[in-house]
């Protein structure tokens, strides 16, 4: 195949893949993505198996076996409440790769065209140790999310006394590991470059608390991509250059409305979680306080005689796997007269689009939901707010709390309405560590229960 025609292939597989990222953004055009993003991927590796002068295809096709069956399976057993850690860990993988492709390049820089070994391009050093560093950063930054958001280690956010100080030096010194590795060519600074940043990326990710999760895992999304467009470079593959750029600004340009959503700072984030100490700090749960408490029978009775019901889904849905009965619950309500929508907070779950993707999974109608912004305003006009498995989101302590670790965050104004059922399985506090004084308002009613098996009682006495 000439260069000529791999580069009109690599342009038609560049188009699908923005195509792709225009049909992910809307839960009825997704599918559509997807099918672009598969043809655009195929059409990327075919075309750059057929330009390559020496091809081992059994060797190729070895490693297609082991991983696609591998992918394979963890796509058949993995369960919904499991992706963002399963996001994570595949973006440490992208990190990964851009580190051992720059080594590579590093030691035999003949087999990419950038010169010889002592001989390399400046330019081509420039971008592999920048590829480098980003690919060690998202690697750790990425493993440390994912035993966060696995449970393996803390949610809570992990300080030190100059900690940010620490930061910035070593954010310093690998500048300065680019330059001596860029004007000695030296194996020596590589390697100490790509140890320095696999600590970076540790350190980046560890005092970010877990309300704001699902920023990490956009933010390392971003990384990957940065990451392969920096050995995209390297190679001298457009196309590579093109992916990591779409998948790099996508991911940043997402950090930044996720950042919006929660009332952060976009720069504190991606540089380490300023701000952490006070997360630390937030309190734990207040189960002392008196609440009221009911079950299926009051929940149901309450929401067939409302007008409005608006449905509040959280990590706490998706754990249970309550969304199909949440669904079923519904349209009972509908068939009753009453006017069911749903509210989703840009942050709901683990990862952005967590509950948008279990509500199309149960098969909930896209007109039905609606995001923070859109619906806020209609809780004071609402006879029951049904949360289920929403902590954090719904916490008006963001509003009226100044010492609190989710202060300035943008929440559902869910205590505005007349009634509020709250599910879930304890009085425990949310993911973020704060307790939720909506808990204890006169209009709550507490549903302490297992969310899948709340909604069937209660699709039980909808139905008796």
């Amino acid at each position: 195949m000439s260069h000529d025609l791999a580069a009109l292939f690599y342009l038609v597989a560049s188009i699908c893949f923005i195509l792709a990222l225009r049909g992910l953004s809307h839960p009825e055009t997704s599918r559509g993505g997807l099918r672009y993003g598969m043809a655009g991927m195929a059409i990327a590796v075919l075309t750059t198996l057929f330009i390559l002068p020496e091809v081992n295809f059994v060797l190729i096709l070895a490693g297609v076996i082991v991983g696609g069956s591998i992918g394979t399976m963890i796509a058949l057993r993995i369960q919904m409440t499991a992706l963002p850690q399963l996001v994570a860990a595949f973006h440490s993988l992208v990190g990964l790769a851009a580190v051992l492709v720059a080594a590579a390049a590093f030691y035999n820089p003949a087999a990419y065209g950038i010169g010889l070994p002592g001989d390399i391009k400046a330019a081509s050093l420039i971008e592999m140790s920048i590829g480098a560093a980003i690919g060690a950063i998202t690697f750790t930054g990425s493993i440390v999310a994912f035993a966060k958001l696995q449970g393996l280690v803390s949610g809570k956010p992990v300080v030190f006394p100059m900690q940010h100080w620490l930061n910035l030096a070593l954010g310093i010194l690998t500048v300065v590991l680019i330059v001596w590795m860029v004007a000695g060519q030296s194996a020596t600074a590589f390697w100490l470059l790509v140890l320095l940043t696999l600590l970076l990326g540790v350190l980046i990710i560890i005092p970010i608390g877990g309300a704001d999760m699902p920023v990490v895992i956009s933010m390392l999304n971003s990384y990957s991509g940065w990451a392969a467009a920096g050995i995209g470079f390297t190679l001298g593959n457009n196309l590579l250059i093109i992916t990591g750029a779409l998948v790099g600004s996508a991911g940043a340009i997402l950090s930044y409305i996720m950042c919006k959503g929660m009332n952060r700072s976009f720069f504190s984030v991606i540089l380490g979680g300023f701000g952490g100490e006070s997360a630390a700090a937030g309190g734990g749960g207040d189960e002392d306080r008196t609440y009221r408490q009911g079950a299926a029978e009051d929940a149901a009775f309450l929401m067939r005689n409302a007008e409005k019901v608006i449905i509040i889904p959280g990590y706490g849905m998706a754990v249970a796997q309550a969304q199909h009965a949440l669904r079923e619950m519904a349209d009972l309500l509908k068939k009753e007269g009453v006017e069911v929508k749903y509210a989703i907070h840009p942050v709901a779950g683990r990862m952005p689009g967590h509950m948008n993707v279990l509500l199309a999974e149960a098969n909930v109608p896209y007109d039905e939901v609606f995001e923070m912004d859109e619906i806020n305003r209609e809780f004071s006009e609402t006879d029951v707010a049904f949360v289920i498995g929403a902590n954090d989101v719904t916490n008006p302590s963001a509003k009226t709390d100044p010492a609190s670790p989710i202060y300035g965050m943008p929440v559902l104004d869910v205590e505005k309405a007349q009634n509020v059922l709250f599910v879930k399985r304890s009085m425990a506090s949310g993911y973020a560590g704060v307790d939720n004084p909506l808990f204890y308002m006169d209009q709550t009613m507490m549903l302490l229960a297992d969310a899948k098996k709340m909604c069937e009682d209660i699709v039980k006495s909808l139905e008796a």
